[in-house]
């Protein structure tokens, strides 16, 4: 496996490989990987010759008050865990690789970023859509695989790919969770101890919501309100949000008379954490 830092050695060597005839998957990350993330390259080391893993926190995404510097860090940890999944080249540019000094052009998108994380982070899509499209556009990548945790920014990734015409398979995955069933992620870091176990009402309040949808209710403030009581009796977490959305359009839905979404986005003391399942896996 080789690290590169340089969009010139990535082109390079990914022209290298489809002159050879070589399919190539991609995994987009901002590093400090995990069980989820390995999930990710296993599934692009089976369907594809080789895989391309970038390595880049994203400046664009996050607004001035959000964890842009304390965001966890550890590239040798990152390259150790993407070569034993089978990752073939790891991209971790610098900043000033991918935004050159007087960069000005942006992939934005409405609708799907209007409801759930786009509400209490406004620009965070135009980011996300922004450095993906220059990502794949580096890279060339016949599939590029996502993480289901993440389940708007998939959708917005799909219907980017759509919108915009790219030649390229977008995979989602299942979300990897702890023994206990917290969903994993780079921020659970964040967490001490009395935290980590009150994170664990995330995984309790949708395991509320299923049994719900499996007894037959189809109203979604029912559901949304049985999921809200049960965060609300943990006196650590503060809810953003607890919503259910149509699965293709993100947008509310009254009720369960079409394949959707149940998301949430909760503060466990200083750490917001997300988390959902969609209706169609129950």
């Amino acid at each position: 496996m080789k690290t590169v830092k340089t969009i010139l050695e990535v082109r390079e060597q990914v022209k290298k490989w489809r002159s050879e005839g070589l399919t190539v998957g991609f995994v987009p990350t901002m590093g400090y990987l995990h069980e989820g993330h390995a999930s990710l390259i296993d599934t692009s080391h089976k369907d594809n010759d080789r895989t391309v893993v970038s390595v880049f926190v994203n400046p664009m995404q996050f607004s001035p008050n959000e964890d842009l510097e304390s965001y966890p860090r550890d590239l040798e940890h990152d390259k150790a865990l993407a070569e034993e999944h089978g990752c073939d080249m790891i991209f971790n540019p610098d900043p000033c690789e991918m935004y050159h000094e007087n960069f000005s052009s942006f992939v934005d998108m409405t609708v799907l970023t209007e409801e759930l994380c786009g509400l209490s982070r406004p620009i965070h899509f135009r980011g996300v859509c922004t450095i993906v499209s220059k990502l794949f556009n580096i890279v060339k990548p016949n599939k590029a695989y996502f993480g289901k945790k993440d389940a708007q920014q998939l959708a917005v990734i799909r219907h980017m790919v759509d919108d915009l015409n790219m030649d390229i398979e977008i995979i989602g995955c299942p979300i990897i969770r702890e023994n206990d069933g917290l969903a994993k992620s780079s921020r659970n870091t964040y967490l001490n101890a009395d935290e980590r176990k009150s994170a664990l009402v995330l995984s309790h309040s949708l395991e509320k919501g299923k049994e719900l949808i499996k007894s037959g209710v189809k109203d979604c403030q029912e559901i949304i309100s049985e999921i809200k009581s049960v965060i609300d009796s943990e006196p650590l977490a503060k809810i953003d949000y607890v919503k259910i959305v149509d699965e293709a359009t993100m947008q509310q839905i009254e009720s369960l008379d079409r394949p959707a979404l149940c998301a949430m986005a909760v503060y466990i003391g200083k750490t917001r954490l997300i988390d959902n399942f969609f209706t169609e896996d129950i």
